[in-house]
């Protein structure tokens, strides 16, 4: 089953130097873009992190520091990538949990004000373990019978996730044909920030999620102790998280 779309959707998949959203780098991102007409565009770079990969990331995706010392920085893919995503929906395969979030960070580092306003997205892994419990590799065999070739490849991974949906909304006739239907089945829980430190609670107000004010909402306690907001911008906390502090800051501000 092809997609319904109303608008352009953005499969991708990284593959980065470690796990840590807020630290790590991308070392390769694929992306595969599919339109409402139905053509479709694929791009995939090799980045240079400008940090060591770890010997333990290479034996995982096979991507060494001497494969990416003559490729370009991710400062200078950022703008043909967010150009490619700028107008679409996102999906991936974990993509909610980690990929968008790094992908934020990676985007905010190079100067780029990337958020998810106006779009939505689906994660291709979230329908597969609320419906079957598996890995893409699994997903993959389950859904399409086929074998994952080049598993760890971001190529690989980006048309195995695409595949694996429009096998999904085949199998399954209660899944809509429909990305914000398909994004809202897909989202775990409504955060303000990709981390998860900024939540919602069930007013619909910013609450944070983490330390002493853990469960308070952000903006009474960024009235009440103003400093919180400076730690917060100095400490180690992800660009997006830091970014979203901001706007709820400015946004009672302005409120007075």
């Amino acid at each position: 089953m092809e997609l319904k779309l109303t608008r352009p959707i953005c499969f991708f998949d990284l593959e980065t130097t470690g796990i840590d959203v807020a630290k790590d780098r991308i070392v390769e991102i694929s992306i595969f873009k599919v339109f409402p007409n139905g053509n479709k565009e694929s791009k995939t770079w090799l980045v240079n992190p400008t940090v060591p990969i770890p010997p333990q990331s290479t034996a995982v995706h096979g991507i060494s520091n001497e494969k990416v010392a003559n490729e370009p920085t991710f400062n200078e893919l950022a703008p043909v990538i967010y150009n490619m995503i700028k107008d679409s929906d996102l999906a991936g395969y974990n993509s909610d949990r980690f990929d968008i979030p790094l992908l934020a960070e990676e985007l905010l580092r190079a100067g780029v004000d990337f958020d998810m306003k106006g779009r939505v997205s689906v994660d291709v892994q979230t329908v597969f373990h609320k419906k079957e419990e598996r890995t893409l590799s699994a997903a993959l065999k389950f859904y399409c019978g086929e074998d994952l070739e080049n598993a760890h490849s971001a190529e690989a991974d980006t048309m195995a996730t695409y595949e694996i949906l429009k096998a999904q909304l085949d199998r399954y006739s209660d899944l809509d044909n429909d990305i914000k239907a398909l994004s809202e089945f897909t989202t775990r829980k409504k955060n303000a920030d990709f981390a998860g430190m900024i939540v919602f609670d069930e007013d619909g107000d910013e609450v944070f999620n983490f330390g002493k004010h853990k469960g308070l909402k952000v903006s009474t306690v960024l009235e009440a102790e103003p400093g919180y907001y400076s730690w917060i911008q100095n400490a180690d906390f992800p660009l997006y998280t830091k970014k979203i502090l901001t706007a709820i800051k400015l946004r009672k501000l302005n409120t007075k």
